[in-house]
């Protein structure tokens, strides 16, 4: 699977080769501290004046690796992918090489970073449910309207919540034809192969 690369991403990386190759472990090191600590302009600053580079090639060189090092690791490309992701910005085999390198040795840790971001959702727990079914009312004594009331326990950061839901037969015949039809469609290679790259 090849890491599709917009223009405005390969224009970041594009600042790279100006840079120079021995840059590339400065830039690395920014890129990876930026996803841990968020931006940090003086540290870009600094390298700028370290490297004697202008900070806007400092700071688009970061964000061009942010970028191709978060997806990459998103997307658990393997080593043979990731160079030929690379190969189509037209850069030397020395920062080819260098940023390979730099994927191979950070892409777990990137991994982890990006788990600990990523959204805590609530999970199921237990349901409750109850048919009422109104066969009369003072007004119409022959009526027959049935609602099924379901109480839904989730866990959510170790805290147990409950939601009260309530609706008619057919609009949850309805619900669980479209369940079963997102769960069919799970099943297909193109939706496994999603869900196994973002593992």
């Amino acid at each position: 699977m090849l890491l599709v690369l917009s223009a405005e991403h390969r224009a970041h990386l594009g600042c790279l080769p100006r840079a120079g190759g021995g840059a590339i472990g400065e830039l690395g090191r920014l890129a990876l501290e930026q996803l841990r600590r968020g931006a940090a302009p003086r540290a870009c600053e600094t390298a700028a004046r370290k490297l004697n580079i202008g900070v806007d090639t400092i700071q688009h060189g970061v964000e061009g690796l942010v970028y191709l090092l978060t997806e990459s690791s998103k997307l658990m490309i393997s080593e043979v992918d990731f160079q030929d992701s690379i190969h189509v910005l037209g850069f030397s085999d020395e920062l080819n090489k260098s940023l390979l390198q730099l994927y191979l040795d950070n892409r777990k840790e990137i991994r982890s970073i990006l788990g600990e971001l990523a959204p805590r959702l609530p999970s199921y727990h237990s349901l409750e449910w109850r048919l009422d079914v109104q066969l009369a009312s003072r007004s119409l004594r022959q009526q027959i309207k049935p609602a099924v009331t379901m109480k839904l326990h989730l866990n959510q950061n170790e805290d147990q919540t409950a939601q009260v839901l309530q609706t008619d037969p057919a609009t949850l015949l309805h619900l669980i034809q479209q369940l079963e039809q997102a769960l069919g469609e799970m099943k297909m290679n193109h939706c496994r192969r999603i869900v196994r790259n973002m593992k």
